[in-house]
């Protein structure tokens, strides 16, 4: 599949104020072509649209779906039947789903050596992280030597499939393995993983765009909280994604969640994340993107945001995005990124609209729910459902 594409609309311009030369693709130039209002779409859909506009005159992204998302409106998701590819950044996989794609990649290649071709050629087209969290076992407990000796024996355990991944990453370009004993994939993601803004090289430049992934798991939500869009998916979807395939979104409806506010004291983010959930189940949004807004965002810590994220598949959303703002960029210094990366962050996301301050003018969203802060009190739900919670 050829990777070359051509700035149809003009779009490609130069970030000002990062210290070597990147260039993006501008939200902003689609005015030229008579597209208004792209301020007050929600975020989801200019991360969305951005990609759109940065694939267009190529093989996958047409012009129409481009101009087609960038007149999205409320409401509009229950009139069309409009699909638009979308094409992540990268692929989160986990050691379930990820050995067998890792399987899949080795068996192309020989396949490739049988036909006479170059088996180098076989690669992920898009970077893959692999984080082996899933399979650990707890076979020692109680004891300061109980992680090393656990991990210890999931190697020995599981000594076939480490060469085996030991192998890809060797072998196989944009493939990284995170070793065992590292973290949950979802918190490795979040701390040391997700850049929030990608760089790539294209056509002789250094082009920046929003991070964006895919999972094979359904609480990579969790990524959501920073500022990355992206969501869980099956392991062939996330394998498509791997060899250059979009993936087809009908046309997004997203339901905004203003906060007002701050926790009072003695609340935590579990008492929110259930008083969240419990809001979303009774609103219903199975199949839908969410989206915070208001005010009371600047009172709310990432770790807040992340955990409220993390419950995307207990209220059924695809994703649920806070944007990305001051809060953001502290966390990235706080867990030692770059502070080039974080330059970068600030300087892409200011100039696309992508940065939300409490004077950001208010998304138009499909529906609008509110939620003070204040009025989050101590609560309890389960054992089996998140959402019949007792305060």
């Amino acid at each position: 599949m050829t990777t070359d594409k051509k700035d149809i609309f003009g779009a490609r311009t130069t970030l000002q104020g990062v210290s070597r030369n990147i260039t993006y693709y501008q939200l902003d130039s689609l005015s030229q072509r008579g597209v208004q209002g792209i301020d007050r779409l929600p975020f989801t859909v200019k991360i969305l649209l951005e990609n759109a506009l940065r694939h267009a005159g190529g093989e996958l992204v047409s012009e129409d779906d481009v101009l087609s998302l960038a007149r999205w409106l409320p409401g509009q998701a229950a009139k069309s039947d409009a699909e638009y590819p979308f094409l992540p950044a990268r692929v989160l996989l986990q050691d379930f789903t990820g050995v067998p794609a890792v399987a899949d990649l080795a068996a192309m290649r020989s396949a490739m050596a049988r036909m006479h071709g170059d088996p180098q050629k076989v690669n992920p087209l898009v970077p893959a992280d692999l984080v082996i969290d899933h399979s650990v076992q707890v076979d020692l407990f109680g004891s300061t030597l109980a992680f090393a000796r656990n991990v210890e024996r999931e190697y020995e355990r599981n000594s076939e499939r480490y060469a085996l991944l030991r192998w890809g990453q060797q072998a196989f370009s944009n493939f990284r393995v995170v070793p065992p004993g590292t973290g949950i994939v979802h918190q490795v993601n979040l701390e040391y993983l997700a850049s929030v803004v990608m760089t790539k090289e294209e056509q002789g430049e250094t082009v920046a765009f929003p991070d964006t992934l895919i999972g094979t798991d359904s609480h990579t939500t969790m990524v959501n909280g920073l500022g990355v869009l992206g969501w869980g998916a099956g392991g062939i979807e996330a394998e498509a994604v791997l060899l250059g395939q979009p993936l087809y979104l009908l046309t997004p409806e997203v339901i905004g969640m203003r906060l007002v506010g701050a926790l009072p004291e003695g609340a935590t983010a579990t008492d929110l994340v259930l008083t969240v959930t419990q809001i979303l189940r009774k609103r219903g949004v199975v199949a839908k993107f969410v989206e915070f807004t208001g005010p009371g965002l600047s009172q709310l810590p990432l770790a807040d945001r992340a955990t409220i994220s993390n419950m995307s598949p207990e209220f059924g959303a695809t994703s649920t995005l806070f944007p990305v703002d001051a809060e953001t960029l502290r966390y990235l210094r706080s867990t030692g990124r770059d502070p080039e990366l974080v330059n970068l962050v600030e300087r892409y996301t200011r100039a696309q609209g992508l940065f939300r301050t409490d004077d950001t003018p208010e998304p138009q969203f499909d529906d609008l729910l509110e939620l003070d802060l204040g009025t989050i009190e101590p609560s309890l739900a389960g054992p089996r459902r998140p959402q019949d919670r007792v305060a």
